[in-house]
């Protein structure tokens, strides 16, 4: 009787070696070696300064504002998204993927080109033609995101005097707008050729804008009071 494993082929040799290299380093990942957030590297344990705030202080300030019972009723942000609008360059894919490499960036995360999704003559726009960038963001990212946009996104923003706080959709959403992306200290001014603006859109569990608005506040966003 042969033995097996001098019996395989060097192709099927070489498939089972890059399957147990495969099979290793996704051990090496579960075990906590590493996280991969977007395209950073970071140490296994690490969380998010937002991520702490929220875990131990916000979560028991609305608990007591709302008079909730349960941590489970304390609203929280699910998603944030991200979207870069480059319809008047649509015709040029270089500024496109300009957009899309400068959302990355923001970001941290890889961002997806948007298409049209019907033809429109007047702006001679053909339907699933590349018109801007957009990125959903989750988990660790998103809160090292609104991190960057409270404490150093948003204080460059010129004659800045706090965002609105009447852009809630009433079910407990809130939706706020940049003119200048290059706010952003990711996006180096001298090397950007064109100025995009921005809408961030702050998905929440809250069932309404006054949680939402709570919400947020835990997170210092500058909402003015007039």
């Amino acid at each position: 009787m042969s033995d097996t494993g001098t019996s395989r082929n060097p192709q099927e040799q070489a498939k089972a070696e890059a399957k147990a290299a495969k099979a290793n380093k996704r051990r090496e990942v579960n075990a906590g070696t590493a996280v991969q957030v977007g395209e950073r590297q970071t140490e296994a344990g690490y969380v998010p300064r937002f991520k702490k705030r929220y875990n131990e202080t916000i979560k028991a300030e609305l608990m007591k504002k709302f008079g909730y019972t349960n941590a489970l009723q304390v609203p929280r942000i699910n998603k944030v998204v991200l979207n870069i609008g480059a319809g008047e360059a649509a015709s040029d894919s270089k500024k496109i993927q300009q957009a899309l490499n400068d959302l990355t960036a923001i970001a941290g995360q890889k961002a997806v080109v948007t298409r049209a999704k019907k033809a429109i003559a007047t702006f001679k726009i053909r339907e699933g033609l590349a018109i801007g960038a957009k990125v959903t963001l989750r988990g660790d990212v998103m809160y090292e995101f609104i991190d960057r946009l409270i404490t150093m996104a948003l204080p460059r923003v010129r004659d800045f005097r706090g965002v609105n706080p009447k852009s809630f959709d009433g079910r407990g959403n809130y939706a706020m707008g940049l003119k200048e992306h290059i706010v952003f200290l990711e996006i180096d001014y001298d090397k950007t050729e064109t100025v995009w603006g921005m809408d961030i859109i702050f998905n929440t569990s809250a069932k309404t804008d006054e949680e939402a608005k709570a919400l947020l506040e835990g997170f210092q966003f500058p909402f003015t009071t007039n």
